[in-house]
């Protein structure tokens, strides 16, 4: 596929940025839709586009990730939550081999596709990423799928690190599953979205946004096992705590296939390799310091000992919460954040000014999340002073002169599902 990436991997090669076409492709408010505003709209689109109604509608979240960057393709361990915000997909089957792709969120017409003529990195703009899903099921032996309409709608706002591309191919891989009885698990049709994204589109992403779309539960953060994609359930009431979790998305937008990301990953396996383990998670924390003693290069070292304290970081966050010391976990999310900074060097002005005036302003902590280079940070806050921290950062960022943030709470909630 050719082209441009955004944060998600969404394609700009046709000129959109994603199924949504950006947060603010229909407004400044979009991504602030409920998910069931969207059911009736893409039923309704549906219709109208192809004539009939839909055999089904689907939904899938994006996430925003707690604790836990650059683990997964290291087989390590993530803490993502799902977010309200959710791509919705209408959805017929066909028995004639076409694929027909539309979004209601971009201004352009009906895409049309052969699946025998599907192929990895096609010029396929948004549309590479449900059709990337409908190669790779066939790639893996689900020829039952036979073609499809689809249209499409998303309030994953693009951009923004919080994976609209994995909510885009996990409806799709849902959908798909539904219509033509394949028996897939959440966690199969998370490593088909992921092929899907690695092998059609080109980004090297790992599992945990997809598995985070595909296998979430309202009010927990999904404890993932990169490894062997096992999962806990970690109860997530911040609210009843009297807290909340705030998303800045500060509209700096990033590129996944513009090499950085890919750059990072060959830095982490050659860390492996030189340490001698399989993946930079079976290095134990208690023998960090020595393993980085073996390690000449500078920046290899710096992935590394991101890497395998973040891992550890995912623990000690676990830690708490099994403890009930949920206010603790603050510090841990900031200490994650300079991390990122100092040793991924992912970070970007915005988003150290975010965390910075977050916590100057009391919040408990807060960090970046997300792929880097722009998106979004997470600050975790006391319900009572999340007005004065969200107004702290939008004061310093205009004092910065900097595109004004958007921010809005994160809320955990249900994982891909049918809607209709």
């Amino acid at each position: 596929m050719t082209g441009t990436t955004d944060s998600t991997g969404a394609s700009s090669a046709t000129g959109a940025t994603g199924a949504s076409g950006g947060a603010d492709a229909a407004g400044p408010d979009a991504a602030a839709r409920q998910p069931r505003d969207l059911v009736a709209e893409v039923a309704a689109g549906f219709e109208e586009l192809y004539g009939a109604a839909p055999a089904g509608v689907w939904a899938a979240p994006g996430r925003v990730n707690l604790i836990g960057e650059y683990t997964d393709f290291n087989e390590g361990f993530v803490l993502p939550l799902a977010l309200p915000h959710t791509a919705v997909a209408a959805v017929s089957p066909r028995t004639d081999g076409v694929l027909r792709l539309h979004s209601a969120d971009i201004d352009a017409p009906l895409v049309e596709l052969r699946l025998d003529e599907l192929r990895p990195l096609s010029d396929g703009g948004w549309a590479a990423y449900p059709a990337g899903v409908v190669w790779a099921l066939r790639r893996a032996g689900h020829t039952a799928v036979t073609g499809a309409d689809l249209h499409l709608a998303s309030t994953v706002p693009t951009g923004a690190g919080l994976s609209s591309s994995a909510a885009l191919e996990v409806v799709t891989a849902l959908a798909l599953d539904g219509l033509f009885e394949l028996g897939l698990s959440g966690p199969e049709s998370a490593r088909l979205a992921q092929r899907a994204e690695n092998d059609f589109v080109g980004v090297p992403c790992g599992i945990m946004d997809q598995m985070a779309s595909a296998c979430a539960t309202e009010g927990h953060l999904l404890h993932l096992d990169c490894r062997d994609l096992a999962v806990r359930q970690i109860p997530f009431d911040l609210a009843a705590e009297g807290l909340m979790l705030l998303v800045v998305d500060t509209r700096v937008q990033h590129a996944l296939g513009d090499g950085a990301y890919a750059e990072r990953r060959a830095g982490c396996e050659e860390g492996a390799r030189l340490l001698g383990v399989p993946f930079l998670r079976d290095l134990p924390y208690a023998e960090l310091p020595d393993a980085l003693e073996k390690l000449a290069d500078e920046k290899v070292r710096r992935y590394v000992r991101h890497v395998v304290g973040d891992d550890h970081r995912v623990e000690r966050v676990i830690g708490l919460l099994d403890a009930g010391e949920v206010r603790a976990i603050g510090p841990v999310l900031t200490e994650g954040h300079h991390s990122l900074r100092d040793d991924l060097r992912i970070s970007c002005p915005e988003l150290d000014l975010a965390v910075a005036a977050a916590n100057e302003a009391g919040a408990l902590g807060a960090r970046m999340t997300g792929g880097g280079f722009g998106g979004s940070a997470v600050v975790l806050v006391e319900e009572a002073a999340a007005p004065a921290v969200t107004e702290a950062i939008r004061t310093a960022f205009a004092g910065a002169s900097f595109t004004a943030p958007r921010v809005f709470p994160a809320v955990a909630a249900e994982g891909a599902r049918r809607v209709r």
